[in-house]
């Protein structure tokens, strides 16, 4: 007999499980179902963003980053210390004690919200029915019932035939989060945000990382003026990027992988310990149900929904990496908050054009809204204002001084554009203009708008009044 809800959600991700928790507090009786494990077998909330994504990458980013400065920085600001050194497990061992403390707290947020929850591969069913399956088997061990379903399942890897996981020697995204020691040579297919944020990590490291991209232009949904710049900072930390470089095979064999790709001059040859393979990831958009569900999906995949992330059939919702759109972890969070207030009968939406992109390198490179080049294809006459980072006493007095703050407002009414930043703390300050975009903000808005000082935040401001040729920081042009 099946149990009965208001709503069920399948996947507890970011957009799963933000939907379970809003549905909750709105009063609806709402499960949530989740085939995700650790190494022990035990449920672990969170998705791929918790487990093996945003949140353990950004860890080891973190520690990268430290053993860094430790490296290279520390002489500078008269700090003297031992010769330091890297341990990799214990820097493992840390990123798995953040991952374990945040999945336990989703667990905990469940809990305090009457959320319930169910382990298990979530199938769906005709009549508003989802069959839970035990993982890993065809025994049904569940069934549920809604009036409302949402469908969160999330996003995988996308692998290569020229490429064949091994889990050892050439690995995705997942395996290069356990590495247990630094590789002397790392290749790394794909020079996307996954593959520049790992690329990172080993590299400071002292790993000699190679990026293989078949893109012909660098990180092409950047700013051209920010991915310049960042182009040539990330040449200079050491990163190794080879563009328009088309991989044509990878091979482990006697402890090391041989690659072959091909650019302008022909096919080229390189050895590497370990192999990445970062081209990017898919909608897990075919693993809940079968053809008696007639739902529609588009070319890439996708699940097809509205604006209000409603399928084809009335009633079942699809969220996060599973529908169109960036495949960010906040864009599906905000997507399951809307989908619950709209069960519950509230108006709600998601303004698309304000979310946020970061790439987590150093520095890290944000943005929000168009792009210049987004403006010359589509003839929208704009003023621009940069304010470069070395003209931040802040950001000189960290040490830190590298990149830009970029504005686009729109030439006859001023109204923001576009906002795009490099620089240390990027993704911290980009929230900043998303407010002041949010809120329909012009450039001049911003110049008038008091920053405190001394902070990174005022490059912001600077920017705002380059805009109009009146910086203070700066010579105008």
């Amino acid at each position: 007999m099946s149990k009965k809800y208001d709503v069920v959600v399948i996947g507890a991700g970011p957009a799963g499980y933000v939907a379970a928790i809003r549905c909750a507090q709105l009063g609806l009786s709402v499960v949530c179902v989740d085939e995700w494990h650790n190494r022990a077998g035990e449920s672990s909330l969170g998705g791929t963003c918790l487990n093996v994504g945003c949140i353990p990458s950004k860890a080891l980013l973190e520690s990268s980053h430290l053993y860094a400065l430790s490296q290279k920085q520390f002489e500078d600001h008269g700090i003297t210390a031992a010769e330091s050194g890297i341990d990799v497990p214990a820097m493992m061992a840390r990123k798995d004690r953040v991952v374990n403390e945040l999945t336990q707290g989703i667990k905990a947020l469940f809990k305090a919200n009457k959320v319930k929850f169910v382990h298990g591969h979530a199938r769906l069913a005709q009549g508003k029915k989802v069959e839970v399956h035990e993982r890993g088997g065809k025994k049904i061990i569940d069934t549920l019932e809604a009036k409302n379903i949402i469908l969160a399942s999330g996003s995988s890897s996308v692998h290569l035939d020229q490429a064949p996981l091994d889990h050892q020697y050439i690995v995705d995204s997942t395996g290069a989060l356990e590495f247990d020691a630094v590789p002397e040579r790392l290749g790394i297919i794909g020079a996307g945000a996954i593959g520049l944020e790992l690329g990172s990590v080993w590299s400071r490291l002292g790993s000699e990382v190679v990026l293989i991209e078949a893109m012909d232009e660098f990180l092409s949904i950047v700013d051209q003026q920010i991915s310049r710049a960042a182009f040539h900072s990330y040449k200079k930390q050491g990163l190794d990027i080879r563009i328009n470089a088309r991989l044509l095979s990878a091979t482990a064999k006697n402890n090391e992988v041989q690659v072959t790709y091909e650019d302008n001059r022909g096919a080229q040859q390189v050895t590497f310990d370990r192999l990445i393979v970062a081209v990017g990831r898919k909608p897990n958009s075919d693993t809940m149900f079968g053809d008696e569900i007639e739902l529609e999906f588009d070319e890439r995949a996708c699940i097809h929904v509205n604006k209000h992330c409603e399928t084809s059939v009335p009633g079942i919702y699809a969220i996060g990496d599973i529908v169109r759109g960036p495949m960010l972890a906040h864009k599906g969070s905000e997507e399951g908050v809307m989908v619950a207030e709209r069960i519950a009968g509230q108006d709600s939406s998601v303004n698309y054009d304000h979310i946020p992109s970061v790439i987590y390198s150093h520095p890290e490179i944000a943005w929000v809204g168009k792009t210049e080049q987004d403006c010359e294809a589509e003839a929208i006459p704009v003023n621009i204002g940069v304010f470069p980072m070395s003209a931040s006493g802040r950001a000189r007095a960290m040490g830190d001084s590298e990149g830009m703050v970029k504005i686009i407002a729109h030439k006859e009414t001023d109204r923001v554009l576009g906002v795009h930043i490099f620089a240390a703390q990027a993704s911290e300050m980009i929230a900043q203009a998303v407010t002041a975009m949010a809120m329909q903000a012009s450039a001049e808005d911003i110049a008038l708008t008091v920053f405190a000082h001394p902070t990174l935040s005022e490059s912001l401001h600077e920017a705002a009044l380059a805009v109009g040729r009146r910086a203070i920081h700066i010579k105008n042009g």
